[in-house]
């Protein structure tokens, strides 16, 4: 299972799951983090956190933890 951190920047994939069923995982579903949904990984800082993701039209910063907790699917 490869996780969203695993992207490398201007690498697309389609989210399958996020873990979990505490208050970090629902946040992640609330910023639009859903199974179907298409992200791309813009950047990641210069010491590697956070990682910025395109999602929804919108960017989205997140730790390489909180990504960890996101199963996809490599769309390229």
């Amino acid at each position: 299972m490869e996780t969203l951190d695993t992207l490398s920047p201007g690498h697309r994939a389609i989210i399958n799951d996020v873990a979990g069923e505490d208050a970090i995982a629902v946040r992640l579903m609330e910023m639009g983090l859903i199974d179907g949904e298409e992200i791309e990984l813009l950047g990641r800082a210069p010491l590697g956190d956070p990682l910025e993701f395109l999602i929804r039209g919108y960017r989205l910063s997140l730790r390489s933890e909180e990504a960890r907790r996101v199963s996809i699917s490599r769309v390229d």
